[in-house]
């Protein structure tokens, strides 16, 4: 087995984030997105020479053919060079959110290094694809330092103390006895708790591209030999999706693979892209970013929250502020399925979500099961 090991860059605030890549398996996107080792190495940059020779070398390297080299047809990745492919795309996948973690710790550190006067906002948050843009606009006077987490996970760490602020998602219009208000209606209280507005998005079903199966409901989910890719127990889009399955009075017994959790969309998005299942729940981004078919069927609500005394603070304000304004606004409409509603207005908690009231009800039949359903597990992210 061959060790992986990683490794960073320090560069300029200007330049672009680069996504985690090994060079082989950039090389072997490349021969299969031209069909050519010289159309590989013009979208590289490379000289066909150097491509030529590094993939014969690391077919010496690793003992397996990663070409067809077959003189006058099309080059095509061998069956080893397909899994290559293929396994760096599902890990990455599964791994998006964590990796953005881990650099958003290295450039706070390196934030506090350069500059004593940067200010940082620590925010758990469910993942969304708007966040790190989020932290890029901000930066580098205030830093964003984002813990991706699931939703109730992040609501848990603001009310330790753990961080400034906490990024959840949820549907809005809920009834007050529901998956949504049953998890989150002790976690938020009415003067302690401050909502911001961040986004409007569409949650739906992934599937195939062109969707053969024409899955276009939650009643399809149950059909006999469908497999489905569910999130992690603890994580907000399994709560939207409990309560669609709810209120259309699907079962979730009956449905292959509501028990798995997927860490994040995108590895749901993956779990479809590679066969593993037929349909996943999850964002548009996530289905498009892997050529999927995306059936939306929820409009929720992205909020941050935050208690009361920290709606002073300094850095707050000014991150306030950049939610306000018109280009970043403008940016974070620009995101497929998303719309910047209300986007850094502080909102009534009590008239916002219509499920919450001053007077706890009475625990109705089923809820310590649904309770027990959504207890977060290690890892959730979502």
């Amino acid at each position: 087995m061959h060790k992986v090991q990683l490794a960073y860059t320090l560069a300029s605030e200007r330049a672009t984030s680069r996504p985690l890549h090994h060079p082989l398996i950039a090389m072997l996107a490349a021969v299969h997105a031209t069909g050519s080792i010289s159309g590989a190495a013009r979208k590289l940059e490379f000289s066909y020479r150097h491509v030529w020779g590094e993939l014969k070398r690391w077919e010496a390297e690793l003992g397996q053919p990663l070409v067809s080299w077959v003189k006058g047809q099309p080059a095509v990745l061998a069956p080893f060079g397909e899994k290559l492919l293929w396994s760096e795309r599902r890990a990455l996948a599964r791994l998006a959110p964590q990796i953005e973690a881990l650099r958003s710790e290295l450039e706070r550190a390196f934030a506090l290094a350069f500059d004593d006067s940067a200010g940082v906002v620590t925010l758990f948050a469910s993942f969304d694809e708007a966040l790190p843009r989020l932290r890029d606009r901000v930066g580098p006077q205030l830093h964003l330092d984002i813990e991706f987490t699931g939703s109730v996970d992040a609501l848990a760490a603001l009310n330790d103390g753990r961080c400034l602020l906490a990024g959840f998602h949820a549907l809005t219009a809920s009834k007050l006895r529901s998956p949504t208000a049953d998890t989150y209606r002790s976690m938020l209280k009415p003067g302690r708790h401050k909502l911001i507005g961040f986004a409007r998005r569409a949650q739906g079903l992934i599937v195939a591209a062109d969707n053969p199966l024409r899955i276009d409901s939650v009643h399809d989910l149950s059909r006999p030999g469908l497999r489905f890719a569910n999130g992690p127990r603890g994580s907000g889009t399994r709560i939207v999706l409990e309560e669609l399955l709810g209120a259309a009075r699907v079962a979730s017994a009956g449905i292959d693979g509501f028990e798995s959790g997927e860490r994040s969309h995108q590895a749901a998005a993956e779990a479809v892209a590679s066969g593993r299942a037929d349909a996943a729940f999850g964002t548009l981004p996530a289905a498009q970013a892997r050529g999927l078919h995306f059936v939306p069927l929820a409009q929720e609500q992205y909020f941050f929250v935050t208690l009361a005394p920290h709606l002073k603070h300094p850095h707050v304000l000014s991150l306030l502020a950049a939610l306000q304004s018109e280009g970043w606004r403008a940016e974070l409409g620009a995101i497929p399925g998303h719309a910047a509603e209300r986007c850094g207005d502080v909102l009534a908690l009590s008239q916002v979500l219509p499920w919450w009231n001053y007077r706890k009800p009475k625990p109705a039949r089923g809820a310590a099961a649904a309770s027990s359903r959504n207890r977060p597990t290690r890892g959730v992210i979502e």
